[in-house]
């Protein structure tokens, strides 16, 4: 599919992903963006992309914003929290929104989405993770809910010829980036320069892309990509572990803090300690992450450092 001249919908279009896929597609197609806006920051759109205000758990939100101009589906949005104490609601929640959006372009004729899905559908997998890998057993109620949203998608593709795109992404950072262990540390060491408390033992150990990578690589697959389920790792060939991230933070801070450990070998229930997602179907497709994990989170934390709208979103 060329990205230019298209009509797109992106939901959760407002949120860390979605404004910089936004932007990155608004001088050539015409964006309309739905997002309730519970975790999104509308300003950080551009002008001329269209924003609904809405739940797309509602579905005469998603009959409203999934019209037969439509040319593609770009589904964000989620409930993305990893920890969350909500499960059962999470699970409906995102559930929900995916059939809601499938069942309405079935409706009206369109036939081509994107969806952003997780690595923590594979759960404690040997790494690199290759995209075929099996079984697929995921360890927290979020991963759980990427699993059955790619289930719904895999029989739209192969029941009703949708075209589907399926990512499966490490852990994104950048601007605008309200969760996570960034911001976290961020707004921690802003505290207290002097000490800053770490979840687990520290050697938790994971794949970081920021995220213009991350639009970049998605937007090639979509431009490249023909099957009709089309499932690709992001992310990239090197991992950062907590620790090190502490470590960024505060050079980039100028503090130099004690660290405390909670202690074992994993942040929360569920979390999965070490990922690497494997990026050979990706290379092959002929795209390269253009910063390393490392790199990443340190452009992370700069994204976080130099944005004044980040500090009332920091992640406590």
């Amino acid at each position: 599919m060329e990205l230019r001249n298209q009509r797109i919908l992106i939901t959760g279009g407002a949120g860390l992903i979605g404004s910089q896929l936004a932007k990155r597609l608004a001088d050539a197609n015409e964006i309309r963006i739905v997002d309730d806006l519970s975790n999104g920051i509308a300003d950080s759109l551009p002008d001329e992309v269209e924003v609904v205000e809405g739940d797309i758990t509602d579905e005469s939100v998603v009959a409203d914003v999934v019209t037969e101009d439509v040319d593609a589906v770009f589904h964000l949005a989620a409930d993305k929290y990893v920890n969350t104490d909500r499960p059962r609601e999470q699970m409906e929640v995102n559930e929900t929104m995916t059939y809601n959006l499938l069942e309405r372009m079935d409706e009206v004729g369109v036939d081509n989405i994107l969806f952003t899905s997780s690595s923590t559908v594979y759960g404690e997998a040997p790494r690199p993770t290759p995209e075929d890998y099996a079984p697929l057993e995921p360890i927290s109620v979020y991963g759980v809910t990427k699993l059955a949203e790619e289930g719904l998608l895999s029989v739209y593709a192969h029941s009703h010829d949708f075209t589907v795109w399926n990512f499966r992404f490490a852990n994104i950072v950048g601007p605008r980036y309200g969760a996570g262990v960034i911001p976290d540390f961020v707004y921690k060491l802003t505290q207290d320069p002097e000490s800053l408390t770490i979840l687990g033992d520290g050697r938790q150990e994971k794949s970081y892309m920021h995220v213009d990578d991350c639009v970049d690589a998605m937007c090639h697959v979509v431009e490249h990509a023909t099957g009709s389920m089309n499932t690709f790792n992001l992310g990239t060939r090197t991992t950062t572990s907590v620790t090190r991230i502490a470590d960024i933070v505060s050079e980039e801070m100028d503090v130099d803090p004690e660290y405390e450990y909670t202690g074992g070998d994993r942040g929360w229930t569920g979390d999965v300690p070490k990922m690497r997602l494997s990026i050979e179907k990706l290379a092959a497709l002929g795209w390269e992450p253009s910063l390393s994990s490392d790199e990443s989170v340190r452009q992370g934390v700069r994204d976080v450092l130099s944005d004044p709208e980040n500090e009332p979103h920091l992640s406590v």
